[in-house]
Protein backbone atom coordinates (compact mmCIF):
# COMPACT_ATOMS: atom_id res chain seq x y z
CA UNK A 1 0.00 0.00 0.00
CA UNK A 2 1.59 3.64 -0.95
CA UNK A 3 2.37 5.98 2.01
CA UNK A 4 1.30 9.44 1.73
CA UNK A 5 4.51 10.46 4.10
CA UNK A 6 6.33 13.23 2.20
CA UNK A 7 4.36 12.71 -1.57
CA UNK A 8 2.54 16.23 -0.91
CA UNK A 9 5.88 17.78 -0.69
CA UNK A 10 7.46 16.83 -4.24
CA UNK A 11 7.54 19.30 -6.75
CA UNK A 12 6.52 17.11 -9.41
CA UNK A 13 7.01 19.79 -12.15
CA UNK A 14 10.83 19.96 -11.58
CA UNK A 15 11.15 16.85 -13.13
CA UNK A 16 11.76 17.76 -16.85
CA UNK A 17 11.53 13.84 -18.29
CA UNK A 18 8.40 13.20 -16.17
CA UNK A 19 7.06 16.72 -18.16
CA UNK A 20 8.06 15.75 -21.34
CA UNK A 21 6.36 12.43 -20.58
CA UNK A 22 3.03 14.19 -20.11
CA UNK A 23 3.59 16.60 -22.88
CA UNK A 24 4.27 13.60 -25.68
CA UNK A 25 0.65 12.16 -23.98
CA UNK A 26 3.28 8.64 -23.00
CA UNK A 27 1.30 8.78 -19.22
CA UNK A 28 2.50 5.50 -18.53
CA UNK A 29 5.42 6.87 -18.69
CA UNK A 30 4.65 9.57 -16.20
CA UNK A 31 3.12 6.88 -13.75
CA UNK A 32 6.08 4.85 -14.01
CA UNK A 33 8.73 7.89 -13.23
CA UNK A 34 6.20 9.32 -10.27
CA UNK A 35 6.00 5.89 -9.00
CA UNK A 36 10.04 6.29 -8.69
CA UNK A 37 10.30 9.40 -7.51
CA UNK A 38 7.89 8.09 -4.75
CA UNK A 39 9.71 5.46 -3.91
CA UNK A 40 6.93 2.44 -4.40
CA UNK A 41 6.92 -0.44 -6.36
CA UNK A 42 4.92 -1.54 -8.99
CA UNK A 43 3.06 -4.14 -6.23
CA UNK A 44 2.01 -0.85 -4.15
CA UNK A 45 0.32 1.02 -6.70
CA UNK A 46 -1.33 -2.12 -8.02
CA UNK A 47 -1.98 -2.72 -4.16
CA UNK A 48 -3.74 1.03 -3.69
CA UNK A 49 -5.22 0.75 -6.89
CA UNK A 50 -6.74 -2.63 -6.89
CA UNK A 51 -4.95 -3.98 -10.56
CA UNK A 52 -2.73 -7.07 -10.68
CA UNK A 53 1.25 -6.26 -10.51
CA UNK A 54 1.07 -7.10 -14.67
CA UNK A 55 -1.33 -4.51 -15.28
CA UNK A 56 0.23 -1.69 -13.85
CA UNK A 57 3.22 -3.05 -16.00
CA UNK A 58 1.13 -2.99 -19.16
CA UNK A 59 0.01 0.79 -17.87
CA UNK A 60 3.66 1.92 -17.25
CA UNK A 61 4.56 0.57 -21.01
CA UNK A 62 1.93 1.43 -22.89
CA UNK A 63 3.72 4.37 -24.76
CA UNK A 64 2.14 7.10 -26.33
CA UNK A 65 -1.97 6.04 -27.14
CA UNK A 66 -5.59 5.52 -25.47
CA UNK A 67 -5.48 5.35 -22.07
CA UNK A 68 -8.69 4.53 -19.66
CA UNK A 69 -9.48 7.70 -17.70
CA UNK A 70 -10.13 5.57 -14.42
CA UNK A 71 -7.36 4.21 -14.13
CA UNK A 72 -5.27 7.05 -14.93
CA UNK A 73 -7.22 8.55 -12.46
CA UNK A 74 -6.96 5.96 -9.25
CA UNK A 75 -2.90 5.92 -10.20
CA UNK A 76 -2.90 9.11 -10.05
CA UNK A 77 -4.65 10.12 -7.24
CA UNK A 78 -2.30 7.00 -5.45
CA UNK A 79 0.94 8.83 -6.58
CA UNK A 80 -0.38 12.00 -5.35
CA UNK A 81 0.64 13.26 -8.70
CA UNK A 82 -1.65 16.28 -10.40
CA UNK A 83 -4.13 15.43 -12.56
CA UNK A 84 -3.02 17.42 -15.72
CA UNK A 85 0.14 15.40 -15.89
CA UNK A 86 -1.44 12.73 -16.85
CA UNK A 87 -4.06 14.18 -19.10
CA UNK A 88 -7.15 14.16 -17.20
CA UNK A 89 -7.69 18.03 -16.73
CA UNK A 90 -6.05 21.49 -16.41
CA UNK A 91 -6.77 21.69 -12.26
CA UNK A 92 -5.94 19.07 -9.67
CA UNK A 93 -9.52 18.02 -8.08
CA UNK A 94 -11.07 21.36 -8.90
CA UNK A 95 -8.68 23.61 -7.08
CA UNK A 96 -7.53 21.17 -4.12
CA UNK A 97 -4.22 19.26 -4.22
CA UNK A 98 -4.46 15.39 -4.40
CA UNK A 99 -5.18 13.57 -1.72
CA UNK A 100 -5.14 9.87 -0.03
CA UNK A 101 -7.79 8.25 -1.34
CA UNK A 102 -9.33 8.26 2.59
CA UNK A 103 -8.89 11.67 2.58
CA UNK A 104 -10.56 12.28 -0.53
CA UNK A 105 -13.54 9.82 1.03
CA UNK A 106 -13.59 11.84 3.60
CA UNK A 107 -14.59 14.96 1.93
CA UNK A 108 -17.13 13.35 -0.54
CA UNK A 109 -18.45 12.48 2.42
CA UNK A 110 -18.75 15.70 4.08
CA UNK A 111 -20.13 17.27 0.40
CA UNK A 112 -23.37 14.79 0.61
CA UNK A 113 -24.18 16.07 3.64
CA UNK A 114 -23.75 19.78 2.53
CA UNK A 115 -26.55 21.77 0.51
CA UNK A 116 -27.04 19.94 -3.18
CA UNK A 117 -26.76 23.98 -4.41
CA UNK A 118 -23.21 24.59 -2.73
CA UNK A 119 -21.92 21.03 -3.86
CA UNK A 120 -23.20 21.80 -7.18
CA UNK A 121 -21.29 24.97 -7.72
CA UNK A 122 -18.19 23.89 -6.67
CA UNK A 123 -18.25 21.05 -9.30
CA UNK A 124 -19.84 22.89 -12.35
CA UNK A 125 -17.26 24.53 -14.42
CA UNK A 126 -17.44 27.15 -17.24
CA UNK A 127 -16.47 24.67 -19.87
CA UNK A 128 -17.04 21.04 -18.62
CA UNK A 129 -14.21 18.81 -18.93
CA UNK A 130 -13.50 14.88 -17.99
CA UNK A 131 -13.04 16.10 -14.17
CA UNK A 132 -16.74 15.94 -13.09
CA UNK A 133 -16.84 12.89 -14.02
CA UNK A 134 -13.73 11.51 -12.67
CA UNK A 135 -13.97 13.04 -9.29
CA UNK A 136 -17.16 11.00 -8.64
CA UNK A 137 -16.40 7.85 -10.24
CA UNK A 138 -13.92 7.61 -7.96
CA UNK A 139 -15.54 8.50 -5.24
CA UNK A 140 -17.71 5.59 -5.85
CA UNK A 141 -14.58 3.28 -6.38
CA UNK A 142 -13.35 4.77 -2.68
CA UNK A 143 -16.38 3.73 -1.21
CA UNK A 144 -16.70 0.11 -2.86
CA UNK A 145 -13.00 -0.55 -0.92
CA UNK A 146 -14.56 0.13 2.17
CA UNK A 147 -17.01 -2.00 1.48
CA UNK A 148 -15.05 -4.77 2.58
CA UNK A 149 -14.83 -3.70 6.34
CA UNK A 150 -17.45 -1.37 6.79
CA UNK A 151 -21.15 -2.10 7.81
CA UNK A 152 -23.10 -1.75 5.11
CA UNK A 153 -26.30 0.00 6.78
CA UNK A 154 -23.00 2.61 7.27
CA UNK A 155 -22.67 3.41 3.80
CA UNK A 156 -26.03 3.06 2.32
CA UNK A 157 -27.44 6.62 3.51
CA UNK A 158 -24.58 8.12 2.35
CA UNK A 159 -23.90 6.31 -1.22
CA UNK A 160 -27.61 7.35 -2.03
CA UNK A 161 -26.58 10.69 -1.16
CA UNK A 162 -23.76 10.27 -3.74
CA UNK A 163 -26.26 9.29 -6.15
CA UNK A 164 -28.49 12.46 -5.72
CA UNK A 165 -25.10 14.65 -6.22
CA UNK A 166 -24.20 12.74 -9.37
CA UNK A 167 -28.14 13.42 -10.58
CA UNK A 168 -27.63 17.10 -10.12
CA UNK A 169 -24.77 17.19 -11.83
CA UNK A 170 -25.85 14.99 -14.80
CA UNK A 171 -28.45 17.45 -14.99
CA UNK A 172 -26.19 20.49 -15.87
CA UNK A 173 -23.69 18.46 -18.74
CA UNK A 174 -23.98 21.08 -21.27
CA UNK A 175 -24.67 18.42 -24.26
CA UNK A 176 -25.42 14.86 -25.25
CA UNK A 177 -21.54 13.68 -24.71
CA UNK A 178 -21.39 14.83 -21.30
CA UNK A 179 -24.69 13.59 -20.47
CA UNK A 180 -24.11 10.24 -21.39
CA UNK A 181 -20.47 10.49 -19.51
CA UNK A 182 -22.58 10.86 -16.03
CA UNK A 183 -25.10 8.59 -16.92
CA UNK A 184 -22.02 5.83 -16.86
CA UNK A 185 -21.21 7.62 -13.70
CA UNK A 186 -24.51 7.19 -12.15
CA UNK A 187 -24.56 3.32 -13.37
CA UNK A 188 -21.80 2.31 -11.35
CA UNK A 189 -22.75 4.30 -8.17
CA UNK A 190 -26.55 2.78 -8.48
CA UNK A 191 -25.20 -0.61 -8.91
CA UNK A 192 -23.34 -0.50 -5.54
CA UNK A 193 -26.19 0.82 -4.36
CA UNK A 194 -27.78 -2.55 -5.22
CA UNK A 195 -24.61 -4.68 -4.11
CA UNK A 196 -25.33 -2.95 -0.41
CA UNK A 197 -28.91 -3.51 -0.66
CA UNK A 198 -28.16 -7.32 -1.30
CA UNK A 199 -25.70 -7.43 1.55
CA UNK A 200 -28.72 -6.18 3.64
CA UNK A 201 -30.59 -8.33 2.20
CA UNK A 202 -32.97 -6.33 0.67
CA UNK A 203 -33.62 -8.16 -2.34
CA UNK A 204 -36.43 -5.68 -3.74
CA UNK A 205 -34.36 -2.73 -3.69
CA UNK A 206 -31.68 -4.50 -4.77
CA UNK A 207 -33.56 -5.90 -7.81
CA UNK A 208 -34.96 -1.85 -8.16
CA UNK A 209 -30.97 -0.57 -8.19
CA UNK A 210 -29.70 -2.67 -10.69
CA UNK A 211 -32.62 -2.51 -12.59
CA UNK A 212 -31.55 1.37 -12.25
CA UNK A 213 -28.00 0.97 -13.30
CA UNK A 214 -28.56 -1.05 -16.61
CA UNK A 215 -31.26 1.55 -17.18
CA UNK A 216 -28.12 4.10 -17.20
CA UNK A 217 -25.78 1.93 -19.22
CA UNK A 218 -27.98 2.07 -21.99
CA UNK A 219 -28.49 5.74 -21.89
CA UNK A 220 -24.73 6.22 -21.98
CA UNK A 221 -24.80 4.10 -24.81
CA UNK A 222 -21.91 2.40 -23.12
CA UNK A 223 -22.29 -1.60 -24.19
CA UNK A 224 -19.29 -3.11 -21.73
CA UNK A 225 -20.84 -1.02 -18.84
CA UNK A 226 -24.20 -2.37 -19.98
CA UNK A 227 -22.96 -5.68 -19.98
CA UNK A 228 -21.31 -5.47 -16.78
CA UNK A 229 -24.36 -4.40 -15.14
CA UNK A 230 -26.83 -7.09 -16.91
CA UNK A 231 -23.87 -9.80 -15.94
CA UNK A 232 -24.32 -8.48 -11.73
CA UNK A 233 -27.93 -8.59 -11.83
CA UNK A 234 -27.10 -12.43 -13.01
CA UNK A 235 -24.80 -12.70 -9.99
CA UNK A 236 -27.45 -11.32 -7.37
CA UNK A 237 -30.63 -14.10 -9.29
CA UNK A 238 -27.66 -17.12 -8.94
CA UNK A 239 -26.91 -16.59 -5.08
CA UNK A 240 -30.60 -15.78 -4.08
CA UNK A 241 -31.92 -18.82 -5.75
CA UNK A 242 -33.11 -17.68 -9.27
CA UNK A 243 -30.56 -19.97 -11.00
CA UNK A 244 -32.23 -19.91 -14.82
CA UNK A 245 -33.27 -16.55 -14.52
CA UNK A 246 -29.22 -16.02 -14.13
CA UNK A 247 -28.26 -18.12 -16.52
CA UNK A 248 -30.80 -16.20 -19.10
CA UNK A 249 -29.02 -12.73 -18.29
CA UNK A 250 -25.63 -14.14 -18.54
CA UNK A 251 -26.45 -15.23 -22.51
CA UNK A 252 -27.88 -11.72 -22.45
CA UNK A 253 -24.80 -9.98 -21.40
CA UNK A 254 -22.66 -12.48 -23.72
CA UNK A 255 -24.48 -11.49 -26.71
CA UNK A 256 -23.88 -7.55 -25.91
CA UNK A 257 -20.46 -8.30 -25.55
CA UNK A 258 -20.25 -10.58 -28.81
CA UNK A 259 -17.58 -13.20 -29.38
CA UNK A 260 -14.58 -10.94 -28.84
CA UNK A 261 -15.07 -10.21 -25.19
CA UNK A 262 -12.55 -8.81 -22.84
CA UNK A 263 -11.11 -12.50 -20.89
CA UNK A 264 -11.78 -10.89 -17.44
CA UNK A 265 -15.65 -10.19 -18.59
CA UNK A 266 -15.80 -14.22 -20.13
CA UNK A 267 -13.76 -15.38 -16.92
CA UNK A 268 -16.29 -13.64 -14.61
CA UNK A 269 -19.43 -14.27 -16.39
CA UNK A 270 -18.90 -17.78 -16.54
CA UNK A 271 -17.71 -18.01 -12.67
CA UNK A 272 -21.63 -16.21 -12.58
CA UNK A 273 -22.65 -19.27 -14.85
CA UNK A 274 -21.16 -21.83 -13.13
CA UNK A 275 -22.59 -21.27 -9.88
CA UNK A 276 -25.87 -20.65 -11.35
CA UNK A 277 -25.61 -24.54 -12.80
CA UNK A 278 -24.36 -25.54 -9.30
CA UNK A 279 -27.57 -23.90 -7.75
CA UNK A 280 -29.90 -26.04 -10.05
CA UNK A 281 -28.35 -28.81 -8.94
CA UNK A 282 -26.58 -29.31 -12.83
CA UNK A 283 -23.15 -30.78 -12.21
CA UNK A 284 -21.60 -31.55 -15.79
CA UNK A 285 -23.11 -27.80 -16.60
CA UNK A 286 -21.45 -26.61 -13.45
CA UNK A 287 -17.77 -28.76 -14.03
CA UNK A 288 -18.01 -27.21 -17.77
CA UNK A 289 -18.73 -23.68 -16.98
CA UNK A 290 -15.99 -23.96 -14.21
CA UNK A 291 -13.52 -25.02 -16.92
CA UNK A 292 -14.36 -22.25 -18.95
CA UNK A 293 -13.53 -20.25 -16.07
CA UNK A 294 -9.99 -20.94 -15.49
CA UNK A 295 -8.93 -21.26 -19.08
CA UNK A 296 -10.40 -17.28 -19.36
CA UNK A 297 -9.01 -16.81 -16.59
CA UNK A 298 -5.56 -17.74 -17.67
CA UNK A 299 -5.60 -15.49 -20.51
CA UNK A 300 -6.48 -12.01 -18.32
CA UNK A 301 -2.44 -11.39 -17.60
CA UNK A 302 -2.04 -10.82 -21.57
CA UNK A 303 -4.89 -8.75 -21.82
CA UNK A 304 -5.05 -5.36 -21.80
CA UNK A 305 -5.95 -4.01 -18.60
CA UNK A 306 -8.56 -1.19 -19.69
CA UNK A 307 -10.95 -3.12 -21.47
CA UNK A 308 -13.18 -4.32 -18.24
CA UNK A 309 -12.14 -1.92 -15.45
CA UNK A 310 -15.20 -2.56 -12.78
CA UNK A 311 -13.92 -5.73 -11.48
CA UNK A 312 -11.49 -6.03 -9.39
CA UNK A 313 -8.84 -8.25 -10.06
CA UNK A 314 -9.77 -11.87 -11.10
CA UNK A 315 -7.82 -14.61 -10.39
CA UNK A 316 -6.48 -17.83 -9.44
CA UNK A 317 -8.29 -16.66 -6.08
CA UNK A 318 -11.51 -15.92 -8.08
CA UNK A 319 -11.57 -19.23 -9.40
CA UNK A 320 -11.02 -20.83 -6.18
CA UNK A 321 -14.48 -19.22 -4.51
CA UNK A 322 -16.29 -20.19 -7.04
CA UNK A 323 -15.27 -23.62 -7.29
CA UNK A 324 -16.17 -23.86 -3.17
CA UNK A 325 -19.34 -22.30 -3.60
CA UNK A 326 -19.97 -24.17 -6.51
CA UNK A 327 -19.34 -27.58 -4.37
CA UNK A 328 -21.14 -26.54 -1.86
CA UNK A 329 -24.43 -25.52 -4.07
CA UNK A 330 -24.00 -29.15 -5.33
CA UNK A 331 -24.46 -30.65 -2.21
CA UNK A 332 -24.09 -34.15 -1.50
CA UNK A 333 -26.06 -35.60 -4.48
CA UNK A 334 -22.90 -34.04 -6.87
CA UNK A 335 -19.90 -33.91 -4.83
CA UNK A 336 -17.24 -31.74 -6.03
CA UNK A 337 -13.69 -32.44 -4.61
CA UNK A 338 -12.19 -29.26 -3.30
CA UNK A 339 -8.72 -29.36 -1.90
CA UNK A 340 -7.58 -27.76 0.87
CA UNK A 341 -5.36 -25.93 -1.30
CA UNK A 342 -8.00 -24.26 -3.14
CA UNK A 343 -9.58 -23.66 0.42
CA UNK A 344 -6.70 -21.71 1.31
CA UNK A 345 -5.97 -20.11 -2.03
CA UNK A 346 -9.96 -18.61 -1.70
CA UNK A 347 -9.90 -17.59 1.93
CA UNK A 348 -6.27 -15.38 1.17
CA UNK A 349 -8.57 -12.26 -0.18
CA UNK A 350 -8.60 -9.01 1.42
CA UNK A 351 -12.35 -8.61 1.69
CA UNK A 352 -14.15 -9.56 5.03
CA UNK A 353 -17.59 -10.03 3.84
CA UNK A 354 -16.60 -12.57 1.32
CA UNK A 355 -13.96 -14.13 3.36
CA UNK A 356 -17.05 -14.84 5.44
CA UNK A 357 -19.33 -15.94 2.76
CA UNK A 358 -17.16 -18.49 1.73
CA UNK A 359 -15.96 -19.85 5.37
CA UNK A 360 -19.76 -20.44 5.35
CA UNK A 361 -19.55 -22.43 2.29
CA UNK A 362 -16.55 -24.42 3.39
CA UNK A 363 -19.08 -25.35 6.28
CA UNK A 364 -21.46 -26.77 4.31
CA UNK A 365 -18.99 -28.86 2.36
CA UNK A 366 -17.74 -30.43 5.73
CA UNK A 367 -21.68 -31.01 6.97
CA UNK A 368 -22.28 -32.86 3.99
CA UNK A 369 -18.84 -34.88 4.71
CA UNK A 370 -20.59 -35.84 8.25
CA UNK A 371 -18.49 -33.36 10.18
CA UNK A 372 -20.91 -31.36 12.09
CA UNK A 373 -18.56 -29.84 14.44
CA UNK A 374 -15.72 -29.12 12.25
CA UNK A 375 -18.67 -27.76 10.00
CA UNK A 376 -20.15 -24.88 12.98
CA UNK A 377 -16.83 -24.32 14.23
CA UNK A 378 -16.32 -22.23 10.99
CA UNK A 379 -19.84 -21.42 10.39
CA UNK A 380 -19.59 -19.72 14.02
CA UNK A 381 -16.39 -17.43 13.41
CA UNK A 382 -18.38 -16.37 10.16
CA UNK A 383 -21.51 -15.51 11.10
CA UNK A 384 -19.55 -13.77 14.38
CA UNK A 385 -18.05 -11.73 11.33
CA UNK A 386 -21.21 -10.97 9.52
CA UNK A 387 -22.90 -9.87 13.24
CA UNK A 388 -19.69 -7.82 13.41
CA UNK A 389 -20.48 -6.08 9.79
CA UNK A 390 -24.12 -6.35 10.38
CA UNK A 391 -24.70 -7.97 7.06
CA UNK A 392 -28.28 -9.44 6.39
CA UNK A 393 -26.68 -11.81 3.69
CA UNK A 394 -24.01 -13.36 5.97
CA UNK A 395 -26.40 -14.16 8.60
CA UNK A 396 -29.29 -15.58 5.84
CA UNK A 397 -26.86 -17.77 4.45
CA UNK A 398 -25.74 -19.10 7.97
CA UNK A 399 -29.55 -19.48 8.77
CA UNK A 400 -29.55 -21.88 5.03
CA UNK A 401 -26.62 -23.76 6.91
CA UNK A 402 -28.22 -24.61 10.06
CA UNK A 403 -32.01 -25.46 8.50
CA UNK A 404 -29.64 -28.26 6.19
CA UNK A 405 -28.73 -30.09 9.76
CA UNK A 406 -30.88 -32.11 12.11
CA UNK A 407 -29.44 -34.75 14.76
CA UNK A 408 -30.70 -36.05 17.53
CA UNK A 409 -27.67 -35.17 19.35
CA UNK A 410 -25.62 -32.38 17.89
CA UNK A 411 -22.16 -30.98 18.99
CA UNK A 412 -22.29 -28.63 21.55
CA UNK A 413 -20.94 -25.63 19.39
CA UNK A 414 -24.39 -26.15 17.38
CA UNK A 415 -26.23 -24.45 20.37
CA UNK A 416 -23.72 -21.97 20.58
CA UNK A 417 -24.18 -21.35 17.27
CA UNK A 418 -28.17 -21.32 17.65
CA UNK A 419 -27.19 -18.91 20.12
CA UNK A 420 -25.18 -16.39 17.56
CA UNK A 421 -28.11 -17.12 15.63
CA UNK A 422 -30.86 -15.41 17.72
CA UNK A 423 -29.00 -12.40 18.18
CA UNK A 424 -28.44 -12.18 14.60
CA UNK A 425 -31.27 -9.59 13.92
CA UNK A 426 -29.35 -7.14 11.91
Amino acid sequence: MLSNVGRENIDWHAFGDLKDASQAGDYGRVIQRARQIAGSTQEDLADSCDMSQAAVSRLENRGVGAYNTTILASAANALGLPFELVGLANHQMNGHPPVERREFLAAAVAATAQPLASVVSSLAQPEWDNSQAAALRMATSSYRRLDATIASRSLAETVQGHLRLIQTVADLAPDATHRARMASVGSEAASFAAWLAWDMADHGSARRWYGSAIGAARGANNVLLCAYQTGSLASFEADTGNPHEALRLVTHARHQLGPNMPPLAAAWLSSIEAIAHASAGAHQACGKALQACEQHTARIPDAEPVAWPWIFAFDERKVAACRITCAARLGTVHRMRVSDETIATALSGGHDKQRALLTLDVATRYLAAGDAEAAFTLAGRALAEGIRLRSGKIAERARVLRRSYAATSPPSNVREFDNQLHTAYL
